[in-house]
């Protein structure tokens, strides 16, 4: 099997690259670069050319508070872009596997989202995600959606490594308390990837949208306490003072969700993937930070 991955160098991209190295699959990395998926003549021949059977697009448009004045960027490679994908996916018989986002949800849930519960995005960056989904699902293709949220890993801005970085700057940090989610390590995103490449179950049965999260909910105060927990215990010298504070008082751009913990029990129960451990997670980033 030929798989495709678009985003090389975004920080899925990277988990990416990290677990399906050695997977007996013919895997080709394409940074933008390569294919430039807002370039859409562009990204048809390459596809073309390349013939994959599946193409795993981790590429896309994820700056929440930017994509408030960049609108049209935003829909350009979140939704465009994602119905170019789609488009030449069903003429190559490929199957898509793309990454979306709980920012689909308003966040005033008092459960965690299944994934059929409505949607309702808040702004920009969750409804051109939403389009993108929607393009993806009506173009007839074989498909995942995959919903994930919070993520962190080693690579790129994410944060935690933004934590890390103010905890060496400050001796006070303001966290909001009130937004709840569940952080999720990208490593464990892409090996859940690599467990369904691997799973020879990806078929009419199994095609649809599903969410991969960590297994912790937490808020982003909580989240704080643990990579600063977990930092000390590492021996790294970045404990400061941390200020739970409430949304209102840390204005954005954009709105979000209050509430954006995701179930994942039916990725677990169709592809049967373990769990995402948040303080495994964090353990891990630390140790690869400090190497």
């Amino acid at each position: 099997m030929r798989v495709l991955v678009l985003g090389k160098n975004g920080q899925l991209g990277q988990c990416l690259q990290d677990q399906l190295r050695s997977s007996k699959d013919e895997v080709i990395f394409s940074s933008r670069d390569d294919i430039d998926v807002g370039e859409f003549a562009q990204t048809s021949e390459r596809i073309f050319e390349i013939k994959p059977d599946v193409v795993i697009n981790a590429s896309g448009y994820t700056a929440v508070d930017n994509a408030e004045s960049e609108p049209n960027l935003a829909n350009h490679l979140n939704h465009l872009a994602v119905a170019n994908l789609a488009n030449i996916c069903l003429s190559l018989n490929a199957i898509m596997i793309h990454f979306s986002t709980d920012y689909v949800f308003d966040g005033e849930s008092i459960v965690a989202y299944k994934e059929d519960a409505p949607v309702n995005p808040t702004g920009v960056y969750g409804s051109t995600k939403l389009m993108g989904e929607l393009a993806l699902k009506n173009a007839g293709c074989k498909y995942l959606i995959i919903r994930t949220s919070w993520v962190f890993s080693e690579y790129g801005n994410n944060f935690l490594k933004t934590m890390l970085r103010l905890g060496t700057e400050k001796n006070e940090l303001n966290v909001v308390e009130d937004q709840f989610g569940c952080p999720t390590y990208a490593q464990d995103v892409a090996h859940a990837m690599a467990v369904i490449l691997s799973s020879g179950e990806l078929n009419n049965s199994t095609y649809g949208v599903y969410h991969f999260v960590g297994d912790t909910p937490c808020s982003w105060y909580d989240f704080a306490r643990n990579i600063f927990s977990q930092a000390s215990l590492c021996g790294l010298k970045t404990t400061p003072i941390l200020n739970p504070i409430k949304t209102v008082d840390y204005p954005t751009p954009a709105i979000r969700p209050f509430y954006s913990v995701l179930d994942t029990s039916k990725i677990k129960r169709t592809f049967r993937l373990g769990g995402s451990n948040l303080n495994d997670g964090i353990v891990r980033v630390l140790a690869k930070l400090s190497a």
